[in-house]
């Protein structure tokens, strides 16, 4: 709600603005700004993409960001005040970089395992994304510092983004898509972006009814409506569609169109009026107009947040552990114990995309049991390598690494070392560079390979490339066109050109790659130099690794996605792992009994190996301390505390919801409401044939180091209170869920039970603790036109997972 103070000062600047200033205040001036107004005190507004970490308005290998784990990752911790810390955390991060606003949460469903940014989204079920994502935007806003919810709405794949139609019923709106948006605005989120894709035919940048009619009206949002970037398309009907803000700068529809439809009377000034009150509300808040105080004083805000403890203490708790018949591991009885798969090394700690950013240190697998276990002879193999592209070049072979951007005579503007060789700005070169100056950008490094044989490099960037190895050009030509759209080509979805090069251990030799940056696109540059050493082949890799597994206490083999697998832009083709990663677990598991297999990925994977492993653990792109927090868990430092926020199926055939391909550029929602638990435990009641298997891991299932017993039931003028007491032998945590069902047929479609609340406990051995839960008068509605409350009777299920009820009690509404 707008204060008095606000309101006025809001007012007062407003009518010292011309229609041309207004409008300009509407786009941004460049990639991740809105301009200032100087004479009303208005500074500028600054943006940038989250989730995870903090990129800032440019990549900047001098002032990394923290990464922590994944949305999903956070939302597998099923603690709203976990998901606060992280939004406490990112918001330091924010105020150290100048960003006002923060690109974040994603708050759309996984409705099918094969979007491509389901990492970047918390859940399938709409309460428990809702409750994470409050959590996170409090933690954020706290700090000062704006949220951004997004992508509004039905933006869950990333196949044909831009332009797809999704056709959804206006019950599933409401009942699923629409919900955390819903109590998120509820909450008091201070922006949100409208997706690119369009709903029931109109694009969301242009939907009167969902923006002008459902969230600035009946809903009340008093924020910013921000287009995706490049998502507005149109001058008149975005303007009159209730979005408030244009970004980027470039091939912005608004500016002096939407000035001159003002003055022709297509766009009326009061629309204008409302959206520059809605920005300056919003730069009020953050800190960016001096006539308002902002909406947190400067001695209110958190500082000095451990950032690494956080980060540790998220991936902890979020590990899920799907299975189990050997952890924890005790540390001071292993002699031997075997690190496999090519990802132990390389740590995947975030997905593909937009929201990709530069960690301060990652600690890999292999590196956080190494340094857990100094009494134990850690050994490693590569075993099986699923990455389609070579890593970026770093390491002792290479050093220096540096990179260097220089004008058309040669001349550097700007040089640095980074530590791997992989750099990328996007919209905005570094702070002093002139980006129509710059002509090429380069990475330069001496190699001096520590084994003699063939080793790979490979090139990859945008535009023109020269690859230079040892004085020999290897490499010059066009990768992408000058027309190419530079984010979705070089940024999601770019080109690897690789070279097979002779060299002798100790002999250094000069590498340059050199980016010949297109005019017109000076802030865009993506540049990677990959390095790949001798190897065996698959086989002989196979083999080694059987062989070490054979001969340890305890074989951990790490496998899962890539980048390349998992990312905005695209939807994937498949749940199977890529390369020989299921083969590699398949012959360990053979060699040795005691095999614990990492699951690390942000969406489910096919395990047809999971029947002969002693654990399986799921890690969800863990973040920077990766490895220390596995260490964790494995030794039984900490529980693993996750529980799943998305069902994992057996095979793709038994999932009720799979492509996400649209049909002639429409994406029909014909599973209606039944997503995700919601169609597994609807099955052929609902039409649904073949979907009352079970899936493989249920929504909601997750194992820890302790036992509970589930004491008591009851359901008291609406809450559920639910008593568990731990029967284990060690401390541990234990998320009580409260699912509700209709206990009789009839009446509209509706899943056997869907999600009503949760709540985290912990407790020592033999303590009890009792919850209480809500059930709101939501719990019992259906939409029909408007929320209508369903009579009859109900099952009301204390569970451990949504196909485990502890105790049931039934209520008559």
């Amino acid at each position: 709600m707008v204060d008095t103070t606000h309101s006025a000062a809001i007012e007062s600047a407003l009518a010292t603005l011309d229609l041309d200033t207004k409008v300009r205040l509407l786009t941004g001036q460049d990639y991740w700004r809105l301009p200032a107004i100087p004479e009303i005190g208005l500074a500028n507004l600054t943006m940038s993409d989250g989730p995870i970490g903090v990129r800032g308005v440019r990549w900047s290998p001098d002032n990394p960001s923290v990464a922590l784990p994944s949305p999903t990752a956070l939302a597998a911790t099923w603690d709203p005040e976990l998901s606060r810390l992280a939004g406490n955390v990112l918001g330091q991060e924010c105020r150290s970089r100048g960003i006002h606003i923060l690109l974040a949460p994603t708050v759309n469903l996984h409705r099918s395992p094969l979007a491509g940014r389901h990492f970047e989204c918390y859940s399938e079920d709409p309460l428990l994304t809702a409750e994470i994502g409050i959590g996170y935007v409090a933690g954020l806003q706290e700090q000062g510092v704006g949220a951004q919810v997004k992508h509004y709405v039905a933006n869950d794949s990333e196949t044909e983004r831009f332009t797809v139609d999704v056709r959804v019923s206006e019950r599933a709106l409401r009942e699923l898509y629409l919900v955390p948006f819903e109590k998120i605005v509820a909450a008091g989120v201070w922006s949100l972006m409208a997706a690119y894709n369009s709903v029931n035919g109109a694009l969301m940048t242009e939907q009167d009814d969902l923006v002008n009619g459902l969230l600035k009206g009946e809903w009340g949002f008093d924020g910013a409506v921000v287009s995706d970037w490049t998502a507005a398309r149109t001058t008149v009907p975005t303007a009159t569609g209730g979005l408030d803000v244009v970004m980027p700068a470039f091939a912005g529809p608004w500016g002096d169109k939407l000035a001159a439809a003002v003055r022709a009377g297509d766009v009326t000034e009061e629309q204008i009026d409302d959206k520059v009150r809605r920005i300056l509300l919003l730069a009020g808040r953050v800190g960016a107009w001096d006539r308002v105080p902002p909406a947190v004083p400067s001695e209110a805000v958190t500082t000095g947040l451990d950032i690494d403890a956080a980060a540790r203490q998220i991936a902890t708790r979020s590990f899920v552990l799907a299975r189990n018949a050997v952890l924890p591991l005790d540390a001071g009885g292993l002699r031997r114990v075997a690190v496999l798969g090519a990802l132990a090394d390389d740590a995947r700690i975030q997905g593909g995309g937009s929201a990709r950013v530069l960690p301060r240190h990652v600690i890999s697998p292999l590196a956080g049991l190494t340094a857990a276990l100094p009494d134990a002879e850690v050994v490693y193999a590569v075993g099986a390598d699923p990455r389609p592209e070579l890593a970026p070049a770093t390491g002792i072979e290479w050093t220096p690494i540096a990179t260097t951007l220089r004008d058309a005579g040669g001349e550097a503007l700007y040089t640095a070392t980074i530590d791997a060789a992989d750099i990328r700005w996007m919209g905005e070169l570094p702070d002093g560079v002139d980006p129509a100056a710059a002509a090429t950008a380069e990475i330069s490094a001496t190699f001096t390979p520590s084994v003699t044989g063939t080793h790979l490099l490979a090139a990859n960037g945008f535009g023109n490339l020269e690859f230079r190895v040892g004085g020999e050009t290897l490499l010059d030509e066009a990768v992408y066109a000058p027309g190419d759209d530079p984010v979705t080509r070089a940024f999601l979805t770019p080109v690897e050109k690789r070279f097979a090069v002779e060299a002798i251990a100790g002999k250094p030799v000069e590498v340059v790659l050199t980016h010949k940056i297109y005019p017109g696109r000076h802030g865009f540059v993506t540049l990677t130099l990959g390095h790949g050493r001798p190897v065996a082949d698959d086989e002989t890799l196979l083999d080694e690794a059987a062989r070490l597994a054979a001969d340890a206490d305890v074989a951990v083999v790490v496998v899962g996605t890539t980048e390349e697998v998992e990312s905005e832009g695209f939807d994937r083709t498949t749940l199977a792992l890529p390369g020989r990663q299921d083969e590699l677990v398949a012959r360990v598991a053979a060699a040795n009994p005691r095999t614990v297999v990492v699951v690390n990925s942000g969406s489910p994977v096919l395990m047809p190996w999971v029947d002969d492993v002693a654990a399986v653990l799921l890690t969800w792109f863990p973040g920077q301390e990766a490895g220390a927090a596995l260490a964790d868990v494995l030794l039984g430092v900490a529980e693993p505390g996750g529980r799943l926020p998305t069902t994992w199926p057996r095979t793709m055939e038994d999932l009720p919801v799979l492509s996400t391909t649209p049909t002639d550029g429409t994406l029909v929602y014909a599973e209606d409401v039944l997503i995700g638990y919601r169609g597994w435990s609807a099955g052929p009641a609902a039409g649904l044939e073949g979907r009352d298997r079970e899936p493989l891991f249920p929504f909601g299932h997750g194992l820890g180091y302790t036992t509970w017993s589930y004491e008591s039931l009851t359901v008291d003028d609406g809450t559920a209170v639910v008593t568990v007491r731990n029967s284990g032998t060690r401390a541990g945590r234990e998320v009580v869920q409260v699912y509700v069902g209709a206990t009789a047929e009839g009446g509209p479609v509706r899943p056997a039970r869907w999600l009503a609340g949760f709540a985290g406990v912990s407790a020592a051995p033999g303590e009890s603790v009792t919850v209480r839960i809500p059930l709101p008068e939501r719990t019992f509605q259906v939409w029909d036109g408007g929320w209508r409350t369903v009579p009859g009777s109900y099952r009301v299920e204390a569970s451990a997972a949504v196909n485990d009820p502890k105790l049931t009690a039934t209520v008559d509404v």
